[in-house]
């Protein structure tokens, strides 16, 4: 078995949806690993709390609010992280969001559009962005949930854009792997977080992994050498499917 490679300290990693729930979790997880963070999100107030519990950890911390629905949001982020004047090696692609349940018949237009913008035109664009400042040896993570590969009846608009996700993530892993840049899918069941109070409400949070558990995984993959194979990192609760 390969041995696993530490994270060398001051490589950089963004994360996208970082200011809770398992983006959040992944930015604890990478700092505790010497990594310094640039964290996006859209609730300001959320990201400056986080950054402030993250740079506790010791490593530089830059927060930069930002809807990745927007190419120009997109284009100021990234023009940060240029001045930064430091390679991306690490980018998580989490921030997603979920829609009440609805039948495809009842499925407000709106509501299809601001998932899809979120969950693959967001991925789409902060993923290109990135590509200019990555080099040989960077990976890419994106969060496509476990609902890219299986049904759930009244969240259409939701399965959808993490079907597309997945397509879109082994679309980029074949066009990257001779550029030495690695892309892993994360598909993490049911976890424990905010998303739940808009996908199902009364959902059975108990029985939902903890976000760390999901952080601890990703931590892990990054860890591996850097010809690893390793192209998916599947999850699901120990008490079974939800």
């Amino acid at each position: 078995m390969p041995k696993r490679r530490p994270i060398p300290s001051k490589r950089l990693a963004l994360i996208t949806g970082a200011n809770r729930g398992i983006g959040l979790a992944i930015g604890r997880a990478l700092a505790r690993q010497g990594c310094d963070l640039v964290i996006t999100g859209r609730d300001e107030r959320a990201l400056a709390k986080a950054a402030r519990e993250l740079s506790k950890l010791g490593v530089k911390v830059l927060a930069q609010a930002c809807d990745i629905r927007s190419p120009d949001s997109v284009d100021y982020l990234f023009a940060l992280v240029r001045r930064l004047r430091t390679p991306l090696d690490i980018l998580v692609n989490n921030a997603g969001i979920g829609h009440a349940n609805r039948t495809v018949g009842e499925l407000p237009y709106p509501m299809w559009c601001e998932v899809i913008d979120t969950n693959l035109t967001g991925l789409f664009l902060v993923t290109q962005a990135a590509l200019a400042v990555m080099k040989r040896g960077g990976t890419i993570v994106n969060n496509v949930s476990i609902a890219a590969e299986r049904v759930f009846p009244g969240s259409a608009a939701y399965n959808a854009s993490k079907r597309g996700a997945l397509g879109f993530t082994d679309t980029l892993r074949e066009e990257l792997r001779p550029k030495g840049i690695r892309v892993i899918a994360l598909m993490p069941g049911a976890t424990d977080t905010e998303i739940w109070e808009t996908l199902w409400p009364k959902a059975p949070r108990g029985k939902m992994m903890a976000a760390e558990t999901v952080a601890e995984m990703v931590a892990h993959a990054l860890l591996l050498p850097e010809n690893s194979t390793a192209e998916k990192i599947v999850l699901m609760p120990s008490g079974g499917a939800l």
